[in-house]
């Protein structure tokens, strides 16, 4: 589904990704893991052309997408839900995920995707009507995970989701993200909250100073503490 060869990248003169190679398959959960200042966000930013400067290949079901504008490669079915989640002021629920349509590939009912969004998350089919800003954080997450899903997408990216989020909806988030895998929606997961990603993903990818220095199955990085000890203790 992804594939990630001598990927570098840049935010100014700073040199932030140095040649990392990374692959994704089709209907996995892949924890992308590392301390802080590792390079996460920087490796999804330059997935979806958010990056100032990017060198290397990246290919997402075959297409090259490097020379592509961000909206091109939303386009080809690729999400990505931010950090900073980005709930556009002075909208409501129910505008900030027709944002998610604008820029959908074909015709999609506007109206059903919506229902289907409600019928997924119940807290925001009570807030349609209300303003996005307004939500609490964990609802605020919701939406923006929402709005990545509501055009169908082949692959989302989520970066640190279950930050400042109630154990409850994490668990809740989770169970989302399970379910989504099973219809064959793949995931690429960035998160901080280690022991919750590997217990949930398939496989693990930690990345270190701009560079991938261990892969294996989630559940075997989960029971190596020494290496999580070595790679993403603070």
């Amino acid at each position: 589904m992804l594939e990630i060869e001598g990927l570098n990248a840049w935010y100014g003169a700073s040199h932030v990704l140095h040649g990392l190679s990374l692959a994704v398959e089709p209907g996995e959960i892949v924890a992308l893991v590392g301390r802080n200042g590792a390079g996460k966000t920087t490796t999804i930013r330059s997935i979806m052309g958010l990056m100032p400067k990017a060198t290397g290949a990246v290919r997402f079901a075959g297409t090259e997408l490097l020379a592509l504008p961000a909206h091109a490669r939303f386009r080809l079915g690729l999400a990505y839900v931010p950090e900073e989640r980005r709930i556009v002021p002075g909208l409501s629920v129910r505008e900030n995920l027709q944002l998610g349509l604008l820029a959908a590939k074909g015709a999609i009912d506007e109206r059903a995707a919506i229902d289907e969004i409600a019928r997924t998350f119940p807290r925001l089919k009570e807030r349609l009507d209300q303003q996005g800003v307004t939500l609490s954080g964990g609802e605020q997450q919701m939406l923006a995970i929402a709005r990545a899903m509501i055009a169908g997408p082949r692959m989302i990216l989520l970066d640190e989701p279950s930050e400042g989020i109630m154990p409850v909806l994490v668990e809740e988030m989770g169970a989302l993200f399970r379910r989504l895998r099973d219809e064959g929606v793949t995931l690429l997961l960035v998160e901080q909250n280690v022991e919750w990603a590997l217990r949930l993903a398939d496989r693990a990818v930690i990345i270190d100073q701009g560079e991938i220095v261990h892969h294996s199955t989630a559940a075997a990085l989960l029971a190596d503490k020494a290496i999580q000890e070595r790679y993403c203790a603070v």
